[in-house]
């Protein structure tokens, strides 16, 4: 693969990631009232979800393919940076959206099957304490808070390597304030709940700055910023 093309396919998972994002967050939010349903109780959640379990699963897998997006974005931009950071980046990203992955995929694989159950009085019991288990340690735990702090560190990483040799520094701070509310989310489960509408912000900043990411990787030309060049600016640093 030459690194035209590099650029193009990460321009263009880029985008897709924060298509399929935007789509879904609205989605969620319109039928399931997502992210804050997630704050209710576990028979509140439950019965919300049954009431239109077909579209708010199918809902959940395009925000699942948009996580797992994260890994390839990774990899690509990771081989454009070059070096030990391009390493870095490519890691990061894989790991963020595994567990991202990880996390979201319990509303397509596990939660059908926990509501059903919790719609039959003898199952009812088992079926929520379930539901809270996988809610606290598949979303809470994994998919958010581990799934935040690596975004955000993916993000830093990128504009660490990119920033000024192929992007324009402006996006890079934009970068920068995404990674920075996105991290504030590692705070939601200490009951801050400022924390959860700083991460939303910052979630909706790094769509956007994917969205620039991928018009500025799209349109610029790679025989003037090949993984060399770049490695060769930071290790100069």
């Amino acid at each position: 693969m030459n690194m035209t093309t590099t650029h193009r396919i990460a321009a263009a998972s880029m985008a897709g990631a924060a298509t399929l994002a935007i789509a879904g967050f609205t989605a969620l939010g319109s039928i399931f009232e997502y992210p804050q349903i997630l704050e209710a109780p576990t028979t509140e959640i439950l019965a919300a979800y049954a009431e239109n379990q077909a579209a708010i699963t199918g809902w959940f897998l395009v925000l699942t393919i948009g996580a797992a997006l994260l890994a390839p974005i990774g990899v690509l931009l990771g081989r454009i940076a070059g070096g030990p950071i391009g390493r870095w980046i490519a890691g990061v990203a894989i790991a963020g959206a595994t567990v991202q992955v990880v996390g979201l995929s319990r509303w397509v694989l596990l939660i059908p099957g926990i509501s059903n159950d919790a719609a039959v009085p003898a199952l009812a019991a088992d079926a929520r304490h379930t539901f809270e288990l996988l809610h606290f340690w598949l979303g809470t735990i994994v998919g958010e808070t581990i799934g935040y702090a690596l975004t955000a560190t993916f993000t830093v990483l990128v504009v660490v390597a990119l920033s000024g040799s192929v992007a324009p520094r402006l996006i890079g701070y934009l970068g920068y304030v995404s990674a920075a509310l996105i991290a504030t989310g590692v705070a939601i489960p200490l009951g801050l709940g400022a924390a959860g509408l700083s991460n939303f912000a910052g979630y909706v900043a790094w769509c956007l700055w994917l969205i620039a990411m991928a018009v500025v990787l799209w349109r610029v030309r790679p025989a003037a910023t090949t993984s060399p060049t770049v490695a060769t600016l930071h290790a100069a640093r």
